[in-house]
């Protein structure tokens, strides 16, 4: 099967140049138009997807380093279960964009739907737009960076890395959350179950808006100061502590 499809590839696809392979998803079926994104990442070119139209479920699965870019709006799914991909979408996203990402970096123009950076472990998603709700969903590592306005239950059930909103977070943001931190500019609606908030400490401050300027953040863009979001550990119980855990208490 998959020479039968590495067969259809080229048909899909411009003749390379420098900088790439460009592929017009009009053309192909989602199973196609994968094999031939996969066709092209073994061959180490930049890949440019023409007219991905909110299709669903594209570049799924990719775990070699590789560079992509979608000239339009993509649905649920994409760029999920991904190790080492460099994409960048110039449109909208559905929900569940970059789910599971390991390493590597996700940049999405306009905004992202719900569940953004799901139990992503790794890599940096920046959202220059809103997220819906649910963004960072049992989040395990990485940052997931939102230039606007993030949802209802931001953080949800977060158990490491951090989330930068630069803007607001709806109702019930951190809710169940274990680790990590929630970094808010702007309001609040309400707090989710054993979540509190702090002040950022200076060197956070600091370091956050070096972070935020190195991604082209514009100085007079930034918030004047971060609140932050963590965990109360009033509910925080563990029966067993996970290898990375563990290594905190050993001395």
């Amino acid at each position: 099967m998959t020479k039968r499809l590495a067969g259809n590839v080229p048909k899909a696809l411009s003749a390379p140049v420098s900088q790439g392979y460009s592929i017009d998803a009009r053309k192909l079926t989602t199973r196609l138009l994968n094999a031939s994104i996969k066709s092209g990442v073994s061959k180490g070119r930049h890949i440019t997807i023409l007219n991905p139209d909110a299709r669903h479920n594209l570049a799924v699965g990719i775990v070699k380093r590789c560079s992509l870019s979608f000239a339009g709006s993509v649905g649920y799914y994409c760029c999920a279960f991904c190790d080492g991909i460099s994409a960048t979408i110039e449109g909208n996203s559905g929900w569940g964009l970059g789910d599971n990402l390991m390493s590597g970096s996700i940049v999405i123009r306009q905004d992202a739907g719900a569940s953004v950076g799901a139990s992503m472990r790794g890599g940096q998603i920046l959202v220059w737009g809103n997220a819906g709700a649910r963004a960072g969903i049992s989040m395990k590592g990485g940052t997931l960076v939102i230039a606007g306005n993030s949802g209802f239950l931001t953080g949800f059930m977060m158990q490491r890395g951090r989330i930068i909103v630069m803007g607001g977070v709806g109702d019930a943001a951190g809710d169940s959350m274990y680790e990590g931190i929630v970094y808010v500019g702007g309001e609040i609606g309400s707090l989710g179950v054993d979540a509190k908030t702090e002040s950022a400490t200076r060197s956070e401050e600091v370091e956050l808006r070096a972070f935020l300027k190195a991604l082209k953040f514009r100085d007079d863009i930034l918030p004047r100061r971060f609140k932050k979001i963590v965990s109360a550990k009033r509910l925080y119980q563990y029966d067993s502590l996970e290898p990375l855990e563990r290594e905190r208490l050993v001395i």
